[in-house]
């Protein structure tokens, strides 16, 4: 197995703190959003492994190698042959560390076949792949699941008209009544799709004239509506603060969960958690970001209908593995609370791992792993984990 050497990303929404806190070290005072784990080629974790080359037999080190490199030129040693055969030569998962200290973009995912005629359909076009208003990355989707290690808030997927409807209604801003109107008027999907629409073609200066009555109301009002009253302090004027009044708010605690597939708007308030997905970086933006916006796309993916967040919280095992049930088979996420002086844990398995700390001090073979440190596993490679701590376990789906 291989230490890895991750790259942090210091997006603007990030935490300054949460990420150092993690790992034990200091603050730079810039934001350090999130911890890549992976073989993604925007930022590939590194490992450096070693030889035995000399007639003692002492371990020779070698270069520091890029795990998408390590991967490519040994597809199914790294990754087995069945995990080659479903996903091709390429880790299908990506594993993260994600720290928000202010709201990320109000964003959905295409399915896998949107992915791919999407990307198609702008390469076709010649639109450079790090174009600004290039929409589609890649051929991929990218489902993804974020589990808590601290309270963290978030919004996902609709609510029900009516309720959104009740709470623009009750900050009694003249210029919203538009919208609660028709989110009371019509079925369910055109009501949602009629006011998305609305909100996202309205004429920049009155929206961020509405927004900055409806802040301030919600300000006033405190209670349930405080979360927006958050969103539009980091976000002035912005059509996203009203799109967030669509949508459910969340509050997980530590070990619990949610699972955002296609279509499903989506974002993250506040909190650190560990994030695993699909390897894509297909985003289409809503709202609360001042990237590039491409609505009738956007509006072509959305799932118009009303939804439970429906949290998720592991189901243990005899084996002492907790597990977060998804419908994906690209990953799959476990927990393990070691426990001083228990038997290890059994990790090996035919497909390939990435093993986290988050808690404690672990050990991972011959690795000692403290929070914030993680280990690549090659498919079928022996690993037990031992100690006191916690470890979570990305993996491909059975």
């Amino acid at each position: 197995m291989d230490r890895l050497s991750n790259t942090v990303r210091p997006y603007a929404w990030g935490s300054t703190t949460a990420i150092p806190a993690l790992l034990g070290t200091t603050p730079t005072g810039e934001p350090q959003a999130e911890m890549w784990m992976g073989a993604h080629p925007g930022a590939p974790s590194r490992i450096t492994r070693t030889g035995t080359t000399t007639a003692a037999n002492t371990p020779t080190p070698h270069p520091e190698l890029p795990l998408t490199e390590v991967i490519a030129a040994d597809p199914e040693g790294e990754l087995g042959a069945a995990t080659v055969a479903r996903f091709g030569p390429r880790l299908p998962f990506l594993l993260k560390l994600l720290a928000a200290g202010a709201p990320l973009s109000l964003q959905v995912h295409p399915n896998l076949d949107q992915a791919r005629k999407g990307y198609e359909d702008e390469e076709a076009r010649g639109v450079p792949v790090d174009a600004p208003h290039r929409t589609y990355k890649d051929a991929n989707h990218k489902p993804e699941l974020i589990c808590a290690l601290t309270p963290f808030d978030g919004l996902c997927g609709f609510r029900r008209p009516t309720d959104a409807a009740d709470t623009m209604e009750a900050l009694g801003v003249d210029s919203l009544k538009p919208y609660a109107d028709l989110l009371r008027a019509h079925p369910e999907e055109a009501a949602l799709r009629e006011v998305l629409t609305a909100i996202l073609g309205a004429d920049p200066a009155e929206m961020a004239d509405t927004v900055a009555e409806a802040a301030a109301a919600c300000e006033r009002l405190g209670g349930a509506h405080t979360p927006y009253a958050r969103i539009a302090h980091h976000f002035p004027g912005d059509p996203g603060v009203l799109a967030a009044m669509l949508l459910n708010y969340v509050q997980l605690q530590p070990g619990e969960a949610l699972f955002l597939g296609a279509g499903v708007p989506h974002a993250y308030l506040d909190g650190l958690g560990v994030e695993i997905m699909a390897n894509s970086d297909n985003v289409l933006r809503c709202g609360l970001t001042p990237k590039h916006i491409d609505v009738p796309e956007l509006l072509r993916i959305v799932r118009f209908e009303a939804t439970e967040p429906g949290v998720l919280r592991p189901e243990a095992s005899p084996t002492g593995e907790e597990r977060y049930e998804t419908p994906v088979d690209e990953f799959a996420l476990s927990r393990y609370t070691l426990a001083p002086g228990a038997a290890p844990a059994e990790l090996t398995a035919p497909t390939p791992q990435i093993l986290l700390c988050t808690a404690g001090t672990v050990r991972v073979g011959e690795l000692d792993l403290n929070p914030g440190q993680s280990v690549y596993v090659s498919a079928g490679e022996a690993v037990e984990a031992a100690g006191a701590g916690t470890l979570f376990r990305a993996t491909v789906a059975a």
